[in-house]
């Protein structure tokens, strides 16, 4: 199939941005025809040229996946568009009523679409098992903490714990660090604390992950704790964002919380991955989304009426220049005429006067 991947930005490294790429990666594995579209070019863009994905060229596509509202609404005559969305905040991630299907990375995601009066199937987010792996095995014991946390505030606290507990810490902020090949810093590390996609890297990776973090539109801490086999499910309810579970730490609290590391559970979470969180999964959901969907006759026509709306308009404006055309001559000729006749009053008004001052002048000669 002819596919479109579609997204607002694709300047830097983030959790949509880096699904795209693995989508692309994949679906070129597969032997699809792929391409791309952002809205806002970089970065990430670039590698995908690099990688023998294009940006658009085509006018039709098989298949356009997009991420983003305002992708949608840029793409949707091109094909059928099956829109994901990846959160229930955002205003890019909202539902557009251009897609014709939609996914939800989560049931809390789903649960949003539908209380908006939209269907959509779960499919969670698809991680690289490939390049995502362990690539160095984890310690018998607790030694290096790896924060992808996203503020400062949760880096500083998770530091300090650290320091208490005796841990070596590293941190990446895709904010002010934006780190392509986080799958380096992942696999230096024995735990990983984040949330969303950064916690299923880390569990491809075989890491343990503690879901937690500090975000701004959340206006507070909140987690998920350590990820077992017991708080999987819960966690990934509401895509490991720490919304599940609302769990907040003091520094003590959280020190318990890391140590329930081991390598069994480390072991654990890459076999999970493998099982529920893999990108091949993902696409193979998504193309039978798109085996299975209904015709287009709405679409096709919708299309169709938009061409002939067009070139009524041409016609209109081409009309519009005509009569325009032939007022301005109207006018002139009005104008001319009006010219004359303006002359030939004053010269009738001249002549009455004149008429007048020679009567007047015969009356006083006699």
């Amino acid at each position: 199939m002819k596919i479109l991947l579609g997204t607002h930005y694709l300047d830097k490294t983030s959790g949509t941005e880096s699904y795209t790429y693995a989508l692309a990666m994949q679906l070129r594995r597969m032997g699809h025809d792929v391409e791309h579209f952002a809205i806002v070019r970089g970065g990430i863009s670039a590698m995908m040229e690099e990688q023998g994905i294009p940006f658009m060229t085509a006018d039709h596509y098989d298949l356009i996946l997009a991420n983003h509202t305002t992708v949608v609404e840029k793409l949707w005559l091109l094909g059928y568009v099956i829109q994901t969305c990846h959160g229930t905040i955002p205003e890019l991630e909202q539902p557009s009523p251009y897609a014709d299907a939609h996914v939800a990375v989560s049931p809390e995601v789903r649960d949003h679409l539908q209380s908006l009066g939209y269907s959509a199937i779960v499919i969670p987010n698809g991680i690289d098992c490939q390049r995502f792996s362990p690539s160095a095995p984890v310690s018998s014991t607790l030694t290096t903490v790896l924060s992808l946390c996203q503020s400062d505030t949760a880096n500083d606290f998770i530091r300090r714990c650290c320091q208490q507990a005796g841990l070596r810490f590293l941190q990446s902020n895709k904010f002010t660090d934006n780190v392509w090949a986080v799958e380096e810093l992942i696999n230096k590390s024995d735990l990983v604390v984040g949330l969303g996609r950064s916690a299923y890297d880390a569990m491809a990776c075989g890491r343990c992950v503690l879901v937690y973090d500090y975000r701004q539109y959340m206006s507070e801490f909140l987690g998920d704790g350590m990820l077992t086999p017991l708080t999987i499910q819960t966690a990934m309810r509401c895509n490991c964002s720490g919304r599940a579970s609302r769990l907040k730490y003091d520094q003590a609290s959280f020190i318990a919380e890391m140590q329930k590391y081991s390598p069994e559970l480390a072991a654990w979470s890459r076999q999970f991955a493998l099982e529920n969180l893999s990108i091949e999964q993902a696409v193979r959901s998504y193309l039978n989304m798109a085996d299975n969907k209904d015709s287009l006759p709405l679409k096709q026509r919708l299309k169709h009426r938009i061409e002939d709306i067009q070139q009524e308009q041409k016609r209109l404006n081409a009309e519009n220049i005509q009569l325009n055309a032939q007022l301005t001559a109207i006018r002139e000729h009005h104008s001319a005429k009006s010219r004359k006749h303006l002359r030939a009053i004053r010269m009738l008004a001249l002549l009455s006067l004149l008429l007048l001052v020679c009567l007047i002048t015969s009356l006083l000669l006699h």
